[in-house]
């Protein structure tokens, strides 16, 4: 998937992409499979795959994300990894409770395990190589109030709020990926129409994103350098018919080597069937 420094960006598509409940909804939608597959291209030339995987239930979630990206990128994206997540949904946002990822950059695995209570990190395991370089340090602070990437980009539909309002855009998300701190401020920018080459052709909620650094970089951090505070960095929501939320289909990110898209190519939609009961047990016999 991405470096891990980018692994982050693809899961704001990916980053690349859950659910909550309507407020308010007369019943909760049924149990439903969502399977996103995207492309990674830089200036418009095919570096890399994404897939995103979203099981939805009325009172939880649970969502997996998994890619490879080749060194035509390796700037700002190389390797390959998968994130998984577990929730609930509290309120109007998505509340994890497990997140664990396994990224292999340059032959080097990480892996990482966390828990969530109430918003923070209640605990963190990492299995990190040696890594020598000087970041800006992460303090207790920077793991309140936060969640991780994939549960970030998973949008709720409210009573006051519909799946492609402007105010849909009118957040801000502190993120947290077991190493890295960092706020996405996003904002409304327009309609725009989106088509995937299978699954979905109609209307975009397109949010400008500014992406800002924290804690837990490199202090030579080419994504901060490139990406960090800048404008023009866009992702386009769709919604997801029999759900109540909209997920990212595409994400524009302009760097200072060109422009970074993962863009959804065919999404899968898929009412689980509920479990087959057990039969009746046989009656034993009469005595």
């Amino acid at each position: 998937m991405l470096r891990r420094p980018a692994l982050r960006i693809a899961g704001i598509a990916a980053t690349l992409f859950a659910a909550l409940p309507v407020a308010g909804a007369a019943s909760p939608p049924p149990d439903t499979r969502v399977v996103i597959q995207y492309v990674i291209s830089m200036i418009g030339v095919p570096v890399g795959r994404i897939t995103w995987a979203v099981e939805l239930g009325p009172n939880s979630y649970q969502t997996t994300a998994s890619g490879k990206a080749s060194r035509a990128v390796s700037i700002l994206v190389n390797g390959e990894g998968r994130v998984s997540v577990l929730g609930t949904f509290a309120a109007d946002r998505a509340a994890p409770s497990f997140f664990s990822s396994n990224v292999i950059d340059d032959g080097d695995t990480t892996g990482l395990q966390m828990t969530f209570d109430s918003g923070s990190v209640k605990t963190l395991r990492i299995d990190d190589p040696p890594d020598h370089a000087i970041r800006i340090p992460v303090t207790e602070e920077h793991k309140r109030n936060v969640t991780d990437p994939l549960s970030a980009m998973l949008i709720p539909a409210t009573v006051e709020s519909p799946p492609l309002s402007p105010g849909q855009c009118n957040r801000s998300l502190s993120i947290f990926d077991g190493q890295r701190r960092f706020d996405l401020m996003l904002s409304y920018k327009r309609m725009d129409r989106l088509k995937l080459e299978r699954g979905y052709n109609g209307p975009a909620l397109v949010c400008a994103v500014v992406l800002h650094p924290i804690a837990g970089y490199r202090t030579d951090s080419l994504l901060v350098k490139y990406v960090g505070g800048r404008q023009g960095l866009e992702i386009w929501f769709m919604p997801i018919e029999g759900t109540p939320i909209v997920l990212p289909g595409l994400l524009k990110m302009p760097t200072g080597v060109g422009t970074l898209e993962i863009e959804g190519q065919r999404l899968e939609r898929t009412v689980l069937k509920p479990p087959i009961p057990a039969p009746p047990a046989e009656p034993g016999p009469v005595r």
